[in-house]
């Protein structure tokens, strides 16, 4: 019966046989149902005009023209319209015709019963199909049940769309809104709930399957309080897209997804001082070196936003650096952006593009950042981190670049790792190389990222879609973690403020137990951990720390303008002697001799003692010799 559409043709043909059956019957009511003769006469004068105006309206407002089991209230409001718009015509026309002929076309009380009448009966017939369809496709009665957080346009929107697209194997119990306001109302038929009491109520008496959040702009602490609620009680959390997102400014069914949990490790939005910003990006080149990595990519799109003459995106990687490429031509900045394949340990190279572009700002973003993987290649982590870094901000002095910005990171603190050590050597490096250069040279240093690639999240994501065993290595590891876009919104902003020589750090929040971490992801995929999935302990890997610092024990914090940007007050370097010291550490990397090339680093970071690592035995020697 439903498996095609009604074609218009015939939903034409039965809207017209409503008003026309409408006419009559109001006809009828209005004389009692005597209707005098020369009044019949008057009807069949009329009806044609009255069939022809209505006709006119319905094409006009294209009435027939929407699926009518998916009739909505805008459907219901243009079938309003329409036939106000008729009545209204005729109404018009009254006393112009009674002026000419001394009759009137139609009585007014009949004009508004067929009004009345046609309204009713055009609008029941929809909702009527619409609830035979949605018995029809779902005769089990079995529907599952589903909360909405959140009674605004975009939550009725979200109702509309499971009606519609789901065949009605959706019953949406309840809206609920923090907007008292709106308690006690209905919504299509739905009441209205403002309070967590009213929500823990209609959560544990009823078998809730699914909790859709519709509000975008969702306090992160709120959204956590909604997800923790619906978790005790065994309630899937679905979210909205944005609404730019919706394809064809309409929302699908297939658009409603599951919760992420990097929503809600979420914070709240940055205050960016974008007055300084601009003045700093608008109408410069900029150089960002890692340009097709995680950090180096959104620094990209964010620089984007502040009008630059040009950005040399700068990578390695061919094959990333062709999907930054295409897009940022999609984002009609193709113009702006130059993809440069470059190797920042290349001197040559790394000259030859400082002498074409002449970069007035870098990014420098380009780093070796995975601990295990640079803990067994110790001369590629200081050819990248340490070398690369040199020569990039040593042309960045030598070409008269106004500012040098560094992403680093809370494993150059108290560092444990050769990839923690050499990004710390990169700290010290440019921090002295400050003092001397007309060059800001500035740091960022911040905790891991959300999303990036390698991170643990992606990587939880996977082994529970395949239901493998969750890899942890550590049941107290513990990391703070940050949004792309947070971090490097945070590097512009300390960009822009920095006067050179600091090392800016960032408000990272609270650090996360990994294990909590993955615990509420199986939870909020739906699986029981324990029965569906295991987690499984795997030791801690080369160099690996349980948990990260910001500061080490020797440094403190001052404030700076912005709340969650603050400057470490770390020891200070003299620059003759930090190259010397970074001369033959590179020189011993000529030498491929991994033992002598880390006790190097440890003698320029006294305070790097490896950890779960080969090189753990440099330490006991140094132990030795202290004793």
């Amino acid at each position: 019966m439903f498996k095609s559409n009604l074609p218009r043709g015939i939903i034409f043909l039965l809207d017209m046989g409503i008003v026309s059956v409408s006419l009559v019957v109001a006809y009828f009511v209005r004389f009692n149902f005597t209707i005098p003769p020369v009044e019949v006469a008057t009807f069949y004068y009329v009806i044609p005009s009255f069939i022809a105006v209505r006709a006119l309206g319905f094409y006009i407002f294209k009435t027939y023209s929407g699926i009518i089991r998916y009739t909505s209230t805008k459907d219901v409001q243009r079938i309003v319209s329409t036939l106000l718009a008729g009545s209204v015509f005729f109404s018009i026309i009254n006393p112009i015709s009674f002026y000419i002929t001394g009759n009137y076309v139609l009585p007014y009380t009949i004009i508004i019963i067929e009004f009345l009448l046609s309204v009713f009966i055009m609008t029941s017939t929809r909702m009527l199909i619409k609830i035979l369809y949605m018995e029809t496709m779902n005769p089990s009665k079995e529907k599952t049940n589903v909360i909405i957080f959140g009674a605004g346009e975009a939550g009725v929107i979200a109702k509309r769309t499971l009606d519609r697209d789901a065949g009605s194997k959706y019953k949406v119990l309840a809206f609920v809104d923090d907007n008292y306001k709106k308690s006690g109302k209905k919504v299509e038929g739905v009441s209205i709930y403002d309070t967590d009491e009213d929500l823990e109520r209609l959560l544990a008496e009823n078998e809730v399957q699914h909790l859709i959040i519709s509000i975008q702009n969702l306090a992160p602490a709120r959204k956590q309080e909604i997800v923790e609620m619906c978790l005790r009680h065994h309630t899937k959390v679905l979210t909205v897209p944005p609404v730019t997102n919706w394809i064809n400014g309409a929302l699908s069914f297939k658009q409603i997804k599951k919760i992420r949990i990097e929503d809600l490790l979420e914070r709240d939005p940055i205050r960016l001082d974008t007055a300084a910003i601009t003045s700093q990006l608008t109408g410069k080149t900029i150089l960002i070196t890692g340009a097709a990595g995680s950090i180096g990519s959104e620094i990209v799109r964010q620089v984007l936003r502040f009008n630059p003459a040009k950005v040399i995106m700068l990578d390695c990687a061919e094959s990333p650096m062709y999907d930054l490429e295409l897009e940022t031509s999609e984002m009609r900045q193709g113009k702006v952006t130059e993809p440069v394949i470059a190797d920042i340990r290349n001197h040559d190279r790394m000259l030859n593009v400082f002498r074409t572009f002449r970069p007035q700002i870098v990014f420098h973003a380009a780093a070796y950042k995975h601990v295990p993987m640079m803990e067994n290649n110790p001369s590629e982590a200081i050819l990248t981190n340490v070398k690369g870094t040199r020569i990039t901000a040593e042309l960045s002095d030598e070409f008269g670049v106004e500012k040098f910005v560094m992403v680093s990171t809370d494993k150059a603190v108290n560092p444990t790792s050769i990839m923690g050590a050499t990004k710390r050597i990169a700290e010290i490096y440019i921090q002295s190389l400050n003092k001397k250069s007309k060059t800001k040279f500035i740091t960022t240093r911040f905790g891991n990222v959300l999303g990036s690639n390698g991170s643990v999240i992606p990587r939880f994501n996977k082994q529970i879609e395949s239901r493998q065993p969750i890899t942890i290595t550590h049941p107290e590891i513990t990391r703070f973690f940050m949004t792309i876009p947070e971090a490097c919104q945070l590097v512009l902003e300390a960009g822009a403020m920095g006067k050179g020589g600091e090392i800016f750090i960032f408000d990272m929040g609270k650090s996360v137990k990994i294990t909590d971490l993955a615990k509420k992801m199986v939870q909020l995929s739906g699986l029981e951990l324990g029965k569906d999935i295991q987690l499984v302990f795997t030791g801690l890997r080369p160099g690996e720390k349980l948990y990260e610092e910001l500061l080490n024990n020797e440094e403190n914090t001052i404030p700076t303008h912005h709340e969650k940007i603050m400057v470490a007050k770390v020891k200070e370097y003299d620059f003759d002697e930090v190259k010397k010291n970074v001369d033959e550490l590179v020189s011993l990397f000529n030498a491929q001799d991994n033992i002598n090339l880390v006790r190097k680093m440890k003698e320029i970071v006294p305070e790097y003692i490896s950890n779960n690592s080969v090189f753990e035995v440099l330490d006991k020697d140094q132990e030795m010799k202290s004793a």
